[in-house]
């Protein structure tokens, strides 16, 4: 984990993925658009997979689980996120523990956060992600 930790800092990049192969990949997309990505387009690579990531919400946390990830990293990790990596088994560490994922702007509250705030499983935190971004390409 500590050679995934490395490059996340060291290449200034959001996300590195092992996967249960070896191959190591390196992401930039803000928030939660590689893991979406991933799962859509490359199951496989998260399937088994270990990943070291900047921050970890509940909404990625939800991914991470959905995508079979079986340890993770986190620069930042929210408590929200702690039930559903919890409830998948699935190891994880972080530097930095907080209450909830903000940003500068706005209430403060990741947007993202708050869409899955209400969500039980990983499953349906994927759906409510989910449905939001096909309101946010319906309405571009």
């Amino acid at each position: 984990m500590q050679e995934l930790i490395d490059i996340l800092h060291r290449e200034a990049c959001s996300l590195v993925v092992r996967a249960a192969d070896g191959r190591l990949t390196t992401y930039n997309k803000p928030g939660v658009r590689d893991l979406i990505w991933l799962l859509d387009n490359e199951p496989d690579r998260l399937r088994g997979a270990h990943i070291a990531d900047k921050v970890i919400g509940k909404a990625a946390a939800a991914l991470l689980v959905q995508g079979g990830v079986v340890e993770a990293y986190a620069d930042v990790l929210s408590r929200r996120a702690l039930s559903l990596l919890e409830a998948s088994g699935m190891e994880y560490t972080c530097s930095q523990m907080v209450d909830a994922i903000v940003i500068p702007e706005g209430d403060n509250r990741c947007p993202l956060e708050q869409i899955v705030g209400d969500a039980q499983t990983a499953y349906e935190a994927e759906a409510l992600l989910r449905q939001h971004f096909r309101r946010m390409t319906n309405d571009e």
